[in-house]
């Protein structure tokens, strides 16, 4: 518990003195935001806010994780966990993805950084990379780090392992890749209105941590009553995830209405890569659907607009994602991001209550 609190510590302080500087730096650099000339107008006054507020976000996550391992190192002896250590890698190689984007940005001085291509290719080589890590590296616990199939809660319904390991390992890496893509840019999506996707994380990530926190307590072997759990040190993502959701709440001191400095595709990007990350160390890829159920209704009401319009050229919403449809309809920005907020948390309260139903289920409590 010791350590669970120094990291969420050690996070917070990153973050509320780290955002000060940096905003400082951009400033002093110029390195504001574009922002997309086919939006809300009223978004035009946010020009030149300073971005790459991610870089304070990855780093108190990194920062706070890692004091919490050295203390755990020098108490107990205990080293990192290769799990957690992946997982970080997500997180902080679709960071750097996202850096690389907003740097274009500002350095063209304008919404466009990397292509389409380029931004798919990035995203490929480090999902990749972290797919086969997860299968191949042996754990201290000897527990999988990632499973080769799709997981609701903990065990997969369709294994991967039906046509042999090649395959699997060849059909898991198409899956995480989907994965990846799929959550950052749902959260790219999301992060259009000040607070509204660093809010939203500090939600999901907490969520994230009740799941991991429980886990680690009901771990297969670990002695206590009810079902256990076959999943690879999930107290360390515990702390990942609390750290997150911490380094979320600081940079939501300086990011909400109106925002002293933007998150970025640094920022979004990396948060989307550690959703998913989560959601494959934790065994709860379908759960997450629920888990990070803003993000999905951000992502979907962007294909269902572009779907729509290209097939009878009218629109479904008056601008997408969804929160530029309530702006649009008079909802004041402040409005639709706590409104937003409210949507997420009974996502993450339905989720739990969902894993906590499976979990008295599979122990026999939930009709004894």
């Amino acid at each position: 518990m010791i350590a669970l609190i120094l990291g969420m510590l050690v996070s917070l302080i990153v973050t509320m003195i780290g955002t000060p500087l940096l905003i400082r730096l951009v400033h002093k650099l110029h390195y504001g935001q574009y922002i997309r000339q086919d939006g809300p107008q009223s978004h035009q006054v946010k020009r030149g806010t300073p971005t790459l507020g991610g870089v304070v976000i990855n780093f108190a996550i990194l920062l706070g994780w890692g004091a919490s391992a050295l203390y755990r190192y020098l108490h107990n002896g205990d080293v990192p966990s290769w799990s957690a250590v992946l997982v970080l890698f997500a997180m902080l190689s679709m960071g750097v993805l996202g850096f690389i984007d907003d740097f274009a940005k500002v350095r063209k001085k304008q919404n466009e950084g990397l292509t389409v291509a380029g931004k798919f290719i990035g995203q490929f080589i480090f999902a990749t990379v972290y797919a086969v890590l997860a299968l191949i590296i042996p754990t201290k616990t000897g527990l999988p780090s990632a499973q080769a199939g799709m997981s609701f809660i903990e065990q997969p319904f369709f294994s991967f392992d039906f046509a042999g390991r090649a395959v699997a390992i060849i059909l898991f890496v198409i899956w995480v890749n989907f994965l990846m893509t799929a959550w950052t840019n749902a959260v790219n999506l999301t992060d259009g209105l000040d607070g509204l996707a660093a809010g939203s994380s500090m939600i999901s990530f907490t969520g994230f941590g009740i799941i991991a926190f429980w886990e680690s307590y009901h771990i297969k072997g670990g002695g206590h009553e009810g079902y256990t759990y076959a999943v690879s040190d999930p107290l360390d993502l515990t702390i990942i995830a609390v750290c997150a959701a911490v380094a979320c709440f600081g940079f939501l001191w300086y990011n909400s209405n109106p925002a002293s400095i933007f998150m970025g595709d640094t920022g979004s990007l990396a948060l989307g890569g550690l959703f998913a990350a989560m959601s494959i160390a934790t065994h709860t890829e379908f759960l997450a659907v629920i888990l990070g159920g803003l993000y999905v209704m951000e992502a979907m009401s962007d294909v269902i607009q572009v779907g729509y319009f290209k097939m009878t050229h009218k629109r479904v919403f008056k601008m997408a994602p969804i929160h530029h449809h309530f702006e649009l309809k008079g909802w004041s920005e402040g409005k639709v991001v706590v409104r937003f907020w409210m949507i997420e948390l009974i996502f993450v309260l339905i989720a739990l209550v969902i894993f906590y139903c499976d979990w008295a289920n599979r122990s026999g409590l939930l009709f004894g």
